[in-house]
Formats: C-alpha cells, structure tokens, sequence
C-alpha cells in the first residue's frame, strides 16, 4: 500500500458548491473502504487535497478521477505519490 496526494485545484467555485455533497458522499464511502487517509479544503479556498491509499499510482488515479469534483469539472485533478517518513 502507498499513500497518494489527490490535489484538487478550483477552477469553479460556483459548481464547486453545487457538486460538494456528491464529493463527501464519495469519499465518505472511499473513508469506510479503508481508502482515504486524510482529506480536507485548503484555508485559501483554493480547493483542498485527498490523500488516498491505494495499491498502485493507477488504482489512485482511478478513485481520484471518480470523484464528483474531477468527474463534473468543478475542480482540477494533481495527483503524486506521498512518501510518508
């Protein structure tokens, strides 16, 4: 398992609020997987980060590219490889 940084730029803030209930609806359900570690919007309001677990840069892409913010364009996706130490 390795840990996966999700970076979820805004590029629409008022779809963002429109598609939200969705995004938390999925990864509530991701949280009870055993696939999110941590997640959260950014102080800024510049969008916010997921932290997914997941066994392989493509299955994190997978879980990430799902997302109602990804998948309904309210966001852009940045995803990298997080090397806890």
């Amino acid at each position: 398992m390795a840990y996966y940084a999700a970076f979820l730029h805004m590029i629409d803030a008022k779809k963002n609020i429109e598609v939200r209930p969705r995004h938390i609806e999925y990864l509530n359900e991701l949280d009870h997987k055993g696939k999110v570690f941590a997640r959260g919007p950014f102080a800024d309001g510049s969008g916010g980060l997921v932290v997914y677990i997941a066994d392989t840069f493509e299955e994190a892409l997978s879980l990430a590219e799902k997302d109602p913010h990804v998948a309904e364009k309210s966001r852009r996706l940045e995803l990298k490889e997080w090397q806890v130490l």
